[in-house]
């Protein structure tokens, strides 16, 4: 049995929060504008020394200086879930021994020569968690 939409909201969650589901999951959705375009491709991502690193299978020289990550996890029937969003500057990984560590900690959507290793660094982070109403 689903929970009616109309007993469920959006609650925003905490800063600490957002990073601890944004850790606790491994996959999300790259975004970020190309000529007028807005693309979405899908990422496997790991949180370390305070940064998002992402593996995508987005062509390197397409990524602008700056894009947004997106993360969820819906479940419509509990009536569960959260979403976090984190936006920021963008840096393609090229250092080779930097790039061999995260394509074995990784999974790759793709490989070749749209199998990108982004570096995000956090500006803003936001995040909602799906709660029942309150009668």
């Amino acid at each position: 049995m689903s929970i009616p939409p109309a007993s469920l909201r959006m609650a925003e969650v905490s800063g600490a929060e957002a990073l601890w589901l944004l850790e606790g999951s491994s996959l999300g959705r790259l975004v970020y504008a190309q000529r007028d375009l807005t693309v979405v491709r899908p990422g496997r991502h790991t949180w370390e020394y305070g940064r998002l690193v992402v593996r995508t299978p987005a062509p390197a020289a397409a990524v602008p200086l700056a894009a947004t990550y997106h993360v969820d996890e819906i479940r419509a029937v509990a009536g569960t879930g959260w979403s976090v969003t984190v936006a920021g500057p963008v840096d393609v990984i090229t250092d080779p021994d930097e790039a061999a560590h995260y394509r074995r900690t990784l999974a790759g959507w793709s490989h070749g020569p749209h199998d990108t290793l982004l570096r995000l660094h956090p500006k803003t982070m936001s995040g909602f968690r799906l709660v029942r109403a309150e009668a």
